[in-house]
């Protein structure tokens, strides 16, 4: 792998981590936000713990997606799944 492949790499990690990171506080922010409007203006509802469930959800599968199967979106092993499909067509 040459070096400007690498560094491309690299940045592309560097990326979506800063992207996962930047998801992660705004939903803190928003969502505490939205607990002091629930607490103020609706006492008896509580209905902010939707939003936060669903947007959780979300949050989850970026965690995932960006720090446990982040090989399974590589480019390189994008290529390497279109190199087994080619020798597959092959036989």
């Amino acid at each position: 792998m040459s070096e400007s492949e690498l560094y491309s790499r690299a940045e592309r990690r560097v990326d979506e981590k800063m992207g996962f990171y930047r998801h992660l506080y705004s939903f803190i922010a928003v969502n505490i936000i939205l607990i002091i409007i629930n607490v103020l203006f609706s006492r008896g509802e509580w209905w902010f713990y939707w939003v936060t469930l669903f947007w959780g959800i979300g949050l989850v599968s970026h965690y995932l997606k960006t720090f446990v199967f982040f090989e399974k979106f590589d480019e390189k092993y994008r290529d390497q799944m279109i190199e087994k499909e080619m020798e597959k067509m092959r036989k």
